[in-house]
């Protein structure tokens, strides 16, 4: 069983995204939206949107109680974690990190975040964008070893990553039903000796990303090394996950 702490609902913008319109408030501690997905329900609690996020898409309004988040806070936190080369830029993976720092959950549950894109059709619950998870990025090339990590690291720290999609997904999250995550919810086994091992082979490579900027560059960095690190994070999830 899970422990004590937030359980924080994160909406991305894939399609799906839209069925989080329906869902009881009270079934989340905190309702986290990235980018254009506060277009979603009124009642979100923050806001997360990197430094090029379009002006005109931001809200024009933000109550009392809202926050939004932007790169002066979500770099620090994904830092904490490895970086950004390590951990995978883009902004679900960002989010994620952010809130294991900032919030310290129970329990992330993801909505929106597949990251599978049709060739034809919307691609976003607002029509068609840009699929920022695909672009020809190094830290970007497997986005299942990239969720696997998050899933672990968050398991270190007491958190249990969900997704509440039952589309296909490269999450690799067990799914969950958003009404029934003040139950049970298995955690994820893991071996703390084998991650600390792990972060400390990702530190020797001196990949560090004190301002969330990189080189994009494969010559720049030692591709087999990052892809067998990614390799150790799925191992790992899989072991007991």
């Amino acid at each position: 069983m899970t422990q004590a702490g937030e359980i924080v609902l994160i909406m991305g913008s894939g399609p799906n995204a839209t069925l989080s319109r329906g869902w009881q408030k009270a079934w989340f501690d905190r309702i986290v939206a990235i980018n254009n997905a506060w277009q979603l329900r009124p009642d979100w609690d923050t806001l997360v949107y990197p430094e090029d996020f379009p002006m005109q898409n931001r809200p024009r309004n933000v109550s009392g109680f809202q926050r939004c988040v932007e790169a002066d806070a979500f770099v620090p936190a994904q830092n904490l974690y490895g970086g950004f080369v390590h951990a995978g830029a883009t902004m679900a993976f960002t989010t994620g990190y952010w809130a294991l720092a900032e919030v310290r959950p129970r329990i992330m549950a993801f909505i929106g975040c597949d990251m599978v894109y049709p060739a034809q059709g919307r691609t976003h619950f607002y029509g068609t964008g840009t699929a920022d998870p695909l672009r020809d990025d190094i830290s970007l090339r497997d986005l299942g070893a990239k969720s696997a990590r998050l899933a672990v690291i968050a398991a270190a720290q007491g958190c249990v990553c969900v997704n509440l999609s039952q589309d296909d997904s490269s999450l690799l999250f067990p799914t969950a039903a958003p009404d029934g995550l003040r139950g049970e919810i298995p955690p994820l086994g893991v071996d703390l000796q084998q991650i600390s091992a792990l972060r400390a082979q990702e530190d020797a490579l001196g990949y560090a990303t004190p301002d969330g900027r990189y080189a994009n560059d494969p010559s720049a960095y030692d591709m087999d090394l990052l892809a067998e690190i990614d390799a150790k994070w799925q191992a790992i999830f899989h072991q007991e996950g």
